[in-house]
């Protein structure tokens, strides 16, 4: 049951890419919910289902990708089975996404002008092509850009990787959305860009009070951006809590494992990385998906898929052996 403070509910997705080598298990029973204005960090390894879960909600997975079970509550209202035709009115208008690369996404052939101003132009019947160009340039303003009454007329080859972010960031704000995915915003950033972007999505957060789902294996990011935290395993639900929580409890080892490899510099630790890989989802360990790297797996592990279990308020896990950590 949607509550009343949740803006986003998601229960038991599944999401399966049917390959000729067998059946992906990309995102299997993943539930989760993001709460109105907070930032909810969506965190694991590459290949743990982060990117087609959020996919998945707005109904963008690509071929050979469906959506084959669970239900998504937007607004306290199910959008998976809408029709095509009244998804589009959630998909930019209420839902935006800042994809993970955005010269894949900005199409090289049209000016900045051409395609911004589109996205608000075939949304809105009503708007004037003038008006359009108005608000999409005091978006790129708002997002930094220099001159934009000159570079909007730019094309994408002519900016920078992290001013093309920024173009990214403002296409995905044109219609005011209530809920935006940032799928991993800064991934191939200089670092003083890379806390530019995020800088930027911070105060563009406090400003809107957009809520945000933030997609990352960068848990660093997490602690400076997020409230919330849903750590995905192998396309499973690991562990949710508190940003706060996380860091001063993890109550499955994978979370664990996660943090002790990553340096801090408030206290001096060995770092630890996690052995093997994350499994091949067309054959994914039986039981946890997590016990073949699990230093504390025992037989039960192997045998039989942990339940996610609230065990303490607003903190759920999926581990046989919490009690133990």
């Amino acid at each position: 049951m949607q509550q009343d403070h949740d803006i986003l509910r998601v229960e038991d997705l599944q999401t399966y890419f049917f390959t000729e080598a067998g059946i992906v298990r990309a995102v299997d029973d993943v539930s989760f919910t993001v709460r109105k204005g907070e930032t909810m960090g969506l965190v694991g390894e590459t290949g743990s289902g982060k990117t087609v879960t959020s996919y998945s909600v707005m109904r963008i997975v690509p071929r050979p990708g469906k959506i084959v079970g669970g239900r998504v509550y937007y607004g306290g209202e199910e959008i998976l089975s809408k029709s095509e035709e009244d998804m589009r009115k959630v998909r930019g208008d209420e839902i935006a996404m800042i994809f993970q690369d955005p010269n894949s996404s900005l199409n090289p052939v049209f000016s900045i002008e051409e395609q911004l101003t589109d996205i608000i132009l075939s949304h809105d019947r009503g708007v004037k092509k003038e008006k359009a160009l108005e608000t999409t340039v005091r978006l790129l303003e708002k997002v930094g850009m220099p001159e934009p009454e000159i570079r909007v007329r730019w094309y994408p080859h002519q900016f920078s990787g992290g001013m093309r972010q920024r173009i990214a960031i403002a296409r995905a704000l044109l219609l005011e959305p209530s809920l935006l995915f940032a799928d991993e915003p800064t991934t191939n950033l200089d670092v003083t860009i890379q806390a530019q972007v995020l800088e930027l999505l911070k105060s563009i957060k406090k400003e809107t009070g957009t809520s945000m789902v933030l997609i990352t294996h960068d848990m660093g990011i997490v602690a400076d951006m997020t409230n919330r935290v849903t750590v995905l395993y192998a396309g499973r639900v690991s562990e949710i809590a508190d940003t706060s929580t996380v860091y001063r409890r993890q109550l499955h080892p994978y979370t664990r494992a996660l943090l002790k490899a990553v340096p801090r510099v408030d206290e001096k630790m060995d770092l630890e990385s996690i052995p093997g890989n994350v499994p091949n989802l067309i054959h994914p360990p039986t039981g946890c998906r997590f016990h073949p790297r699990c230093k504390y797996a025992t037989e039960v592990c192997s045998e039989k898929v942990p339940p996610l279990e609230e065990v303490e308020e607003g903190h759920f896990t999926a581990c046989h052996h919490w009690r133990e950590l």
